[in-house]
């Protein structure tokens, strides 16, 4: 009777390790970590020098599924009152309907739609919607990394980039033809639910 209970102990054990290492992770769900996050961006000015910006106010969610990337997804929302130039008068310009429109259009945002790539790089497509125009865009990333933090939280954490015409988006201001695009950067870490 002992070896029998030995025996079936011994199945259990093994089923257990090979149940552990065959089960894949699940996908892991996100909320968007808005103060060490950022939206920053860049734009020539008259074609001489470059003038920084970034979205002080983000927020959103993120799902990662390191063992399936293609499930990954992430839901993205940026207050555009939060725009930040480090020059005040002109922060206001940009929230007039000049530029943002911001009491029309008081959020933008970004919802992905399929990922293409592995758990570490790749591109991230969805439908970016800003100045009240909706249009597909592809998002390169790559992920920075992921672990437990110091207060016994989970984090991963990536960076994008993205490059616009302002015109696509209906922001025809004249800024002269180098000041039309906008080369984008994200730094998005999320804290596992």
């Amino acid at each position: 009777m002992k070896r029998g209970f030995l025996a079936l102990l011994a199945f259990f054990v093994m089923s257990a390790v090979i149940i552990g290492t065959n089960s894949s992770a699940e996908a892991a769900e996100y909320k968007i970590d808005p103060t060490h996050s950022f939206v920053e961006f860049r734009i020539q000015h008259l074609g001489f020098s470059w003038m920084y910006g970034r979205f002080n106010a983000i927020s959103g969610e993120f799902t990662l599924d390191t063992d399936k990337p293609k499930s990954s997804s992430i839901s993205l929302e940026i207050d555009t009152y939060s725009i930040d130039t480090n020059h005040a008068e002109r922060d206001k310009h940009l929230r007039s309907e000049d530029f943002l429109d911001i009491k029309k259009y008081p959020t933008a945002s970004f919802k992905s739609t399929k990922y293409i790539g592995d758990a570490e790089s790749g591109v991230m497509e969805g439908i970016l919607t800003l100045h009240g125009v909706s249009k597909k865009i592809k998002i390169d990333v790559k992920k920075v990394g992921e672990g437990t933090d110091p207060w016994k939280g989970y984090r991963a954490g990536f960076i994008g980039t993205y490059t616009l015409s302002r015109r696509d988006f209906g922001i025809s201001y004249d800024l002269a033809p180098a000041g039309d695009t906008m080369e984008f950067s994200l730094g998005i870490e999320g804290i596992r639910k």
